[in-house]
């Protein structure tokens, strides 16, 4: 009988370790055994972020919504709202916008791979921005292919929720953007470098329509750059200041995602604000491009609450002789700025990304931030004339958490006479006294010609 008893309970024990382990046995929607590991979730400072340390897995959602309006005013008679009983082409109208609707997903895949799918819904239709896939297995080193950010200009480079301004300064339309590549980043103490190269622009229907056409009934290359800068950190042991000094230089061959068409370049930029669609400065389309040169050289530190950045961009299209015959076509500018927390907020640099990042606030309810940028922007080259502007600004920026950003910026814009935006908007009087398009007919008795105006901008930042 004691035997008999047992054999039962072995049995019985047998029984429910079998069931115990079929029970942890987890399959996903396609039928296969997986492992499954415990994670956790929790808010880092306002972001939500599920993470199993056991595995070196995270997982979170980056979400943006930038909210706009602005204002114009200070303009010259010839922006008049009708002209001749007409509706005229040069008035400025007031209005507001969501400049960013941002959604993203981000992972870091144990210690060796990260993953981003970002997009942007602004304009009611999906845009891709960030598509990566990144090895960073390696102290130091990351490689990096997908669709991203070319490492060429700070500004440019810098997250729109971490900008001084509402609106980058003019001169970095000449900066590329994102683009599909492959790109290698080293990173060590007082040294940062990146070099990549790069094909399309994977941006929205538009670009990849034209990509498609152009393969199709051309046989046209997607056109390959190349991309490399160099940064110095001379006072990378220190906790609370930082100087970087930096510079880069791109190679880039026409793409079939330039929507203005193949082999040519254009070259324009919006004043100070996206809700003013005016593009006073403008180039038009330049025929024959060969190939274009990139260079710039920037400075970037902070000291405290202190902030400052400046840089100076340029690039030129090299004309194929045959097609066009003119020399290679530069355009250029430059801007400076700076920053200052007042109620005893700290700034921060990035190391790893070589940028400024988010700052931390002096107060429990946050903090106040006094910004001043000057910039200029000069697209007339020595056979095109897509005009030139100066602008000041001055903004307040205020952080009453970690997750909201309030901004008022005010900008005083002065447009050359050349910023006509292609010939179609007035940049002054004739002989006659009548409203002219064409510089070189403006007659102006101060001996100033183009439209200068003022703006009083405002947003509403959550980032979540």
């Amino acid at each position: 009988m004691k035997k008999l008893f047992l054999l039962l309970s072995v049995a019985a024990m047998a029984l429910c370790a079998s069931a115990q382990e079929t029970e942890q046995v987890e399959y996903n929607q396609y039928g296969q055994v997986v492992e499954s590991t415990p994670a956790h979730a929790k808010f880092q400072d306002g972001i939500l972020l599920f993470e199993a340390k056991k595995i070196g897995f995270k997982f979170w959602f980056d979400t943006r919504v930038q909210a706009d309006a602005a204002f114009y005013f200070g303009a010259p008679d010839f922006c008049a709202r009708k002209i001749d009983g007409v509706d005229n082409p040069n008035h400025i109208g007031n209005g507001a916008s969501i400049r960013r609707a941002r959604f993203a997903i981000k992972a870091q895949l144990g210690k060796n791979w990260y993953g981003e799918f970002d997009t942007d819904w602004s304009s009611g239709t999906c845009e891709i921005k960030d598509a990566i896939i990144a090895f960073t297995g390696v102290e130091g080193l990351e490689i990096k292919a997908g669709n991203f950010k070319e490492s060429f200009s700070v500004n440019r480079n810098t997250t729109s929720r971490y900008l001084l301004f509402m609106e980058r300064p003019m001169v970095t339309t000449l900066a590329p953007s994102r683009h599909l590549g492959l790109q290698v980043q080293y990173t060590k103490d007082w040294f940062w470098g990146a070099f990549g190269g790069f094909g399309p622009e994977l941006k929205g229907s538009e670009e990849q329509t034209a990509m498609e056409d152009n393969n199709k009934d051309y046989g046209y290359n997607e056109g390959l750059s190349w991309t490399g800068k160099i940064a110095l950190r001379p006072l990378y042991k220190m906790k609370d200041a930082n100087i970087h000094i930096g510079g880069a230089f791109s190679y880039r061959n026409p793409k079939t995602t330039n929507t203005d068409g193949y082999n040519v370049a254009r070259y324009s930029t919006r004043n100070s604000t996206n809700i003013n669609r005016k593009k006073y400065i403008d180039t038009d389309v330049i025929k024959g491009l060969d190939h274009e040169l990139a260079w710039t050289a920037e400075l970037l530190g902070h000291y405290k609450g202190l902030r400052f950045e400046g840089a100076y961009i340029t690039r030129g299209a090299v004309l194929d002789r045959s097609i066009n015959d003119k020399d290679t076509q530069w355009m250029k500018g430059w801007y400076v700025e700076g920053s200052y927390l007042l109620c005893g907020g700290t700034q921060n640099y990035d190391a790893d990304g070589g940028k400024q990042t988010r700052i931390n606030p002096g107060k429990k309810w946050g903090d106040i931030e006094l910004a001043l940028r000057y910039e200029t922007c000069d697209f007339n080259s020595k056979d095109y004339f897509g005009g030139a502007a100066n602008i000041f600004s001055a903004g307040l920026n205020i952080y009453p958490t970690r997750n909201v950003k309030l901004i008022i910026n005010y900008s005083h814009i002065n447009n050359d006479r050349y910023a006509n935006g292609k010939g179609k908007l007035y940049v002054g009087h004739d002989a006659s006294g009548a409203p002219t398009k064409d510089p070189t007919k403006v007659v102006e008795a101060n001996g100033k010609a183009g439209v200068d105006y003022n703006m009083i901008a405002f947003r509403a930042q959550v980032a979540f």
